[in-house]
């Protein structure tokens, strides 16, 4: 019998997996590695190369690091290249080469067809429609002009018709930072709004870097970074302030200001609601992204959040499946009084692991209950919200675009994120087809292998960042701590994302360009159409073409 890899394109089943940024690149991975050999994974990226955004606002403000944020795709299916790994380490022997990386934009998406923007005969797809059996969502979120890849560089302006064509290219990325670099020197005052990571990192490394620069930064609440702990807000201020930032809370931009002339002495002045005056030749409105949904928005209307803080977000169940509201939900009934009492249960998760339950004072009389106390409780499960339902079994969406429990926008919940939608994937096509005629497992085997096959829950961990604070010193927050480094290197050791996405490089290697194809030879197949303009609506975009974060703890 023939293998199973010499099985035509049109033969395999497909997971398609749209957007190759940290989650959508940690699911297509682990999908390449576990599924089925009559299952193939289709990766699409508009994206020539993998964006890693967290070095991006430090390289569009420092010289001579641009080629280092964009990483080939060539190895995007390969495990990722561990540290230590000896020189002479054997490659992985598993046959790759039915699974296929895309460079397209995706036009439309139905609920089992994507429309590309291209045509690929040679990967079964001969006419610009990919069919598809699961879907992982990971298009991610963009940012406003003046820091989007794919928009004009700080405050200029397009030309109408004009078209950038390497839009979507590692030339046209270096090219768009080396504009950013040379628009930022110019500046004689430059005014950041918004006190999140990214506005933290662009304010600290232009004044550091142009210390000659007036430095405004402004952010609408009275803490920077609110969602972490307050000794974080105190750290970056104290630097902030060591830096002769100007820092302005509680206060927030008056947009119609910015299409006033500028004044006499060719300095620009804009206003806040207060009405205080800011010199500011240059603006970065650093104020939040926006989600990536349009597509699903057309097939899927119920599944994206209308309105509130999370608006734009698609919702999901724990199991990361999209999911809609469900209306009229019945209230509760009011639990009975228990007889006796009970000790206390948590009544949320708030990360992977619940914090243990405090001893109690009094002394466990009997060897019974001393045996029992010494038993691990457990954990309760995971509570589903009993607003909504799966709108799509099969389509998962993870990254920035889902609004997933209130996990933070970072690259390390969308890398956790899309191990969950994967490993879902997986169980569900061993459900299908161990219920089908043809199932290959015995009775006896499935039985014992039953729990296996319950979907996971996603609960997401404790928030955790890293920002960068000027060029050597950083500030994280991690499982409850804050601390800071003071000898961070230039680039943010980009280097450890390359060895994610499977190259073998130090620091060192990466001082020079690297083409891609002589980094390594591997069996991933990465198919590049040629860069096309982007669609005037419903196009997708990768969470990877957008500098929509600073130096977080990916």
């Amino acid at each position: 019998m023939a293998s199973s890899t010499s099985l035509p394109a049109q033969a395999l089943k497909t997971v398609a997996v749209l957007g190759a940024s940290y989650g959508g690149a940690r699911a297509a991975h682990i999908l390449a590695q576990g599924l089925p050999q009559h299952w193939r994974v289709v990766l699409i990226e508009r994206n020539s190369h993998m964006n890693h955004l967290y070095v991006l606002p430090r390289y569009a403000v420092l010289p001579g690091h641009e080629h280092k944020a964009f990483i080939p795709y060539n190895n995007v299916f390969l495990p990722p290249v561990l540290a230590d790994a000896p020189a002479d380490a054997p490659k992985p022997s598993k046959d790759l080469s039915r699974h296929v990386m895309l460079h397209a934009n995706v036009l439309s998406l139905r609920e089992h067809e994507l429309t590309l923007d291209k045509s690929f005969p040679e990967h079964g797809i001969p006419d610009r429609t990919l069919r598809f059996e699961y879907l992982v969502y990971a298009a991610g979120s963009h940012l406003p002009a003046p820091i989007n890849l794919w928009g004009p560089v700080a405050d200029e302006v397009d030309k109408d018709g004009v078209v950038d064509v390497v839009r979507g290219t590692k030339e046209g990325g270096v090219a768009w930072l080396k504009r950013f670099q040379k628009r930022v020197e110019r500046a004689s005052s430059v005014l950041v709004v918004g006190g999140g990571a990214l506005g933290i990192q662009y304010a600290t490394d232009i004044a550091e870097i142009y210390p000659g620069t007036q430095v405004t930064l402004l952010h609408s609440r009275h803490r920077l970074l609110p969602r972490f702990d307050e000794g974080m807000h105190t750290e970056i201020l104290s630097t902030l302030s060591a830096l002769n930032v100007c820092t302005i809370l509680g206060d927030r931009l008056d947009l119609s200001s910015l299409s006033d002339k500028q004044s006499s002495s060719g300095e620009r002045v804009v206003r806040t609601q207060s009405g205080r005056e800011i010199q500011a030749e240059l603006v970065l409105l650093c104020t939040g992204q926006t989600p990536n949904t349009s597509l699903l928005s057309e097939t899927f209307p119920n599944v994206v959040v209308s309105d509130g803080p999370n608006k734009g977000m698609a919702r999901v169940r724990r199991t990361l499946q999209l999911a809609e509201p469900v209306d009229d939900v019945p209230e509760a009934p009011e639990p009975e009084p228990e007889p006796t009492p009970a000790p206390p249960v948590p009544s949320a998760r708030t990360s992977e692991h619940l914090a243990p339950e405090p001893e109690s004072p009094v002394e466990p009389e009997g060897e019974g209950e001393l045996e029992a106390e010494d038993e691990p409780e457990p954990e309760p499960p995971v509570e589903e919200d009993p607003h909504t339902r799966v709108a799509a079994e099969h389509i998962f969406a993870i990254g920035d675009a889902a609004d997933a429990f209130g996990a933070v926008n970072a690259g390390h919940n969308a890398f956790f994120q899309g191990e969950v939608a994967a490993r879902n994937i997986m169980k569900l096509i061993r459900r299908s087809e161990r219920a089908s005629p043809e199932a290959r497992y015995r009775e006896q085997e499935a039985q014992e292998q039953e729990e296996d096959l319950e979907l996971d829950k996603y609960v997401p961990g404790e928030p955790a960042i890293k920002v960068s604070l000027g060029l050597t010193k950083s500030v994280y927050q991690f499982q409850g701590m804050i601390g800071t480094r003071d000898k961070e290197p230039a680039d943010l050791d980009v280097h450890l994302i390359w060895r994610y996405f499977g190259h073998k490089v130090g620091r060192d290697d990466l001082e020079r360009d690297l083409d891609s194809a002589s980094v390594h030879e591997d069996a991933a197949i990465v198919s590049e159409a040629e860069p096309k303009p982007e669609p005037k609506s419903g196009a997708a975009s990768s969470s990877s073409v957008q500098a929509e974060k600073s130096t977080a703890a990916v």
